[in-house]
């Protein structure tokens, strides 16, 4: 059973963030603060739930958080920033979309860039671990999954409602057999390396 909380704070914040080993699409990230003693058997790391089960518990998550929001950071930011960067930004800008001021952040992994004066903890496999945690977790995999969805629409060569802009052999063949998009991310090593074999 995931725990509920890791500080006596009313206003502690999970964090996770989704989409850092893409090729393709945003990084996206989600805060998400439960009640105090806040209990569901069913939340868990998002990877390990079906899309049908993260559904349901993103409609759980938002009818019974305290607060929530989600943010991104764009592929031409990952460019100029890096990828931990751009991951430590996007769950930055998650925070401060909350509608309450967190007094403590629970971080999955084991790097985060201080948030301002915000005391907070890197957890290891937190959305294992910890109820906030997994419940950001599932927020952010399905808010990227429905945006990447939507791209796949404009760019269906690449089947991004299948790898969701992970790099599949589906996708870099398609890169081959197409090129970029305005979408792709050109610093990522897997980019350099596929350059490379082209």
């Amino acid at each position: 059973m995931l725990l509920s909380s890791f500080s006596l704070d009313p206003f502690e914040a999970g964090c996770d963030e989704v989409g850092r080993g893409c090729l393709a699409g945003p990084v996206f990230a989600a805060a998400v603060i439960l009640p105090l003693d806040y209990q569901n058997a069913a939340l868990n790391d998002s990877k390990k739930l079906t899309e049908k089960q993260r559904l349901k518990l993103r409609e759980v998550i938002e009818k019974e958080a305290v607060a929530f929001a989600i943010a991104t950071c764009t592929p031409a930011e990952i460019d100029e920033i890096n990828i931990l960067n751009a991951s430590f930004l996007a769950m930055h800008r998650a925070i401060d979309r909350l509608n309450k001021t967190p007094g403590f952040l629970l971080i999955d992994g084991n790097r985060f860039k201080k948030y301002g004066t915000t005391p907070h903890q890197c957890i290891v496999k937190g959305d294992g671990k910890y109820l906030s945690i997994a419940a950001a977790s599932i927020l952010a995999k399905t808010y990227r999954d429905d945006f990447m969805m939507q791209l796949d629409r404009e760019y269906p060569a690449y089947f991004w409602n299948k790898n969701k802009g992970y790099p599949t052999m589906q996708h870099k063949m398609a890169i081959q057999s197409h090129g970029l998009t305005p979408y792709h991310r050109l610093t990522f090593k897997s980019h350099i390396q596929l350059r490379l074999n082209i």
